[in-house]
């Protein structure tokens, strides 16, 4: 199985140009099975270089042969409809149960959004794999501190869903296994110590396959106007029995259809 996670910037390249449907064809050059995106609009006119497109429907129009999911963690009025904000999950293999679970949101004073995580449970060809995408907040620590909580916390709810009773409509039963690959933009780099303590319940798959070598940059690697050093802060994490699958992960540092770059991973 290939998984590519991806923060596409509401498709907006760093030539500034607004395209689903690059995004879209360079998701299919890189051929991959699940493709986890973050900052997936609708409506919205006031980001640079939209027209209060639904990038969903476009990305959906461009992806034959996939199935796409969408949360937003952003929901508001616009000025024609509403405007939504968050993370697309979308599978060519056959996806069972779909959650989708807020993320912490406390008051603070520094500039904040909501922040959503996608769940899927994806049948791949090794057995049925529960995949998340999320995005986590980018100004305030405290914010991606409870938002690392609350995604560890949402691993432990794994259901079995193995009572006995009720099966039919709503109440039908579907696997939601221990198996399970989080990943997206996390807005902190190796070092933070939320990533220390994220790795106590899973295992960070560039670690695992590069062990003692850095993470490729996957942020600011062709925008450093501001001066700012690029860094990775886009991962994919595994749990201990999906570790002894992973094959390889690589960071796409050429590409310039968003301002981070597209991570894959292949699992056998």
């Amino acid at each position: 199985m290939r998984l590519l996670t991806w923060n596409v910037q509401w498709c907006r390249g760093v030539d500034g140009v607004v395209s689903p449907a690059r995004i879209a064809r360079e998701a299919r050059r890189l051929d991959a099975d699940v493709l986890c995106l973050q900052e997936v609009s609708v409506g919205f006119t006031d980001l640079p270089g939209t027209s209060g497109e639904d990038q969903v429907a476009a990305l959906e129009r461009e992806l034959a042969g996939y199935a796409v999911f969408f949360v937003a963690a952003v929901d508001i009025p616009g000025s024609n409809g509403r405007n939504q904000f968050g993370n697309v999950l979308a599978s060519r293999l056959p996806v069972g149960r779909v959650l989708r679970h807020a993320l912490p949101w406390p008051p603070t004073a520094a500039p904040s959004m909501p922040r959503a995580a996608l769940e899927a449970v994806v049948h791949a060809p090794f057995g049925p794999v529960r995949v998340t995408t999320t995005h986590l907040e980018y100004y305030s620590s405290g914010h991606r501190a409870a938002q690392i909580e609350r995604l560890r916390e949402l691993h432990a709810e794994t259901n079995r869903e193995d009572s006995s009773g009720e099966n039919e409509g709503p109440y039908r039963r579907q696997a939601r296994p221990p198996s399970a690959i989080v990943c997206g933009d996390f807005n902190l780099p190796p070092a933070d110590p939320l990533h220390a303590r994220f790795i106590e319940t899973f295992v960070d798959a560039w670690q695992a396959l590069h062990p003692g070598t850095a993470h490729a940059h996957t942020f600011r690697v062709h925008e450093r106007s501001d001066g700012r050093s690029p860094y990775c802060c886009d991962y994919v994490f595994v749990t201990e029995d999906l570790a002894r699958r992973l094959r390889s992960i690589s960071v796409d540092g050429a590409n310039r259809a968003s301002d981070h770059q597209p991570v894959s991973v292949e699992l056998g």
